[in-house]
This record gives C-alpha cells, structure tokens and sequence, in this order.
C-alpha cells in the first residue's frame, strides 16, 4: 500500500472534491481506521470493496461520505449506530464530531473485536461497542432515548424497524439514513414520533443520499 504522504494526499483530493476542509489530525485518525481495515479485511469479510489501493470509490464511500453526512449533525455528541460491520460509516462520523461519543452495534462476535480494536488505535476511549442485535438494547434502561442521533447503512428500512430504532433516540434527536442510488425511498415508513426532515445529496459519483428523521420533542 502506498506510503502516508501518498494516501494524505489522495485523501485531500477526494475531500476537496466533496467541498470539504478536514483538520490534520482528523485525516490522519482516518489513514489509521482506513489501513487496520485494508488489513483486517484479508481476514474477515468487513467490506466488499478492494482496499489493497485507495481508490476514489473506497475513500468516497468508507471515509468521506460520512464527513459529508457529519455537517448535517448539528451539536449531537451521543451517538449510536446500527449494524457497524467495518465501522463506516460511524468511526468516520464520530472522528468529524469533536467529542463525540460512539456506541456501535454489531451481531458478528469477530467484527466486533474489529471494532474495538480500531477505538484502541484511535484512542476513542469513550466510545464503545455492543456485541448484538439492536433489539436486544431495547430493554436497557441505560439506552432508552439515550441519544442523540442514530445512524444506520445498508439495512431495509421498515416501519416496524424505525419504531424500534426511535426508542433509543431522545424527543428532538435524530436518524440518519445512509441510502444508495438503488435504495428504497423510506418516506413511506415514517411514523410519529418520527417526522421526514429533509434528504441530502452526499457524493454524486455515487449518487448517494442522506435522509434526515427527526423525533419530536416531548411525544413517545
């Protein structure tokens, strides 16, 4: 793989690309996630992209999709997100937030232990990860509207699922729905306490979008 200086500045490229100014030391936390998951993934099965060579599709996807996504968060510092697999888009995330606290949760026992090693490197200390279905929280008082924006990619997005997920959102926070140029429009799963706020382009190559749910203040 190719040296630091080499992958700073494909990095810097795509970012500007995306209309993005990432602070030095956001950008090397990201070279780090990025080569601990190039070399996990020889491994275990963490993303199906090629990450032997940095492509523009594996950065735009894996790093800078989510800090395209990171601008919409507003002041949320607790997040949560949901089916972590190789940690994108939620490590990402969480290093464009100053002070943000992750929870990450993952079904798969050897993805976890992936996931924790990258809060180790990254010394993420308050961040954490849960080994388990998102169901299973629903019953942790500790968790119940614990946070304040929920993020989730790559899982079909129903009304059942979304009624499940609020509960874990506090009245006024968030979810953010990463969603592919193939996926499904998920207006029509919306349900209160849920309302759609708005859906917002992320990289245009991959004609990706984020869509914005809010939970209202003060309705269950």
């Amino acid at each position: 793989m190719m040296n630091s200086r080499e992958f700073q500045e494909r990095l810097n490229r795509r970012t500007k690309r995306a209309g993005l100014t990432v602070p030095t030391d956001v950008a090397a936390r990201l070279e780090i996630y990025y080569r601990l998951l190039a070399t996990w993934n020889q491994k275990i099965n963490l993303t199906g992209l090629s990450l032997a060579e940095p492509t523009p599709d594996a950065l735009d996807r894996l790093l800078v999709e989510p800090l395209v996504a990171a601008r919409h968060a507003g002041p949320a510092k607790r997040l949560i997100d949901i089916g972590s697999g190789g940690g994108s888009p939620a490590v990402p995330f969480a290093l464009a937030i100053p002070g943000a606290e992750l929870l990450m949760v993952e079904s798969k026992t050897r993805k976890s232990v992936f996931l924790r090693e990258v809060l180790r490197a990254l010394e993420m200390s308050s961040s954490s990860v849960v080994t388990g279905r998102y169901e299973e929280l629903l019953s942790a008082p500790n968790l119940h509207e614990a946070h304040d924006l929920l993020t989730i990619r790559a899982v079909r997005v129903e009304s059942r699922i979304l009624i499940g997920l609020q509960a874990l959102v506090r009245p006024g926070g968030q979810i953010f729905l990463f969603r592919s140029s193939t996926g499904t429009d998920p207006s029509e799963a919306v349900t209160p306490p849920l309302i759609w706020r708005a859906t917002f382009p992320l990289i245009e190559s991959l004609r990706s979008r984020l869509v914005v749910l809010d939970k209202r203040a003060g309705r269950r």
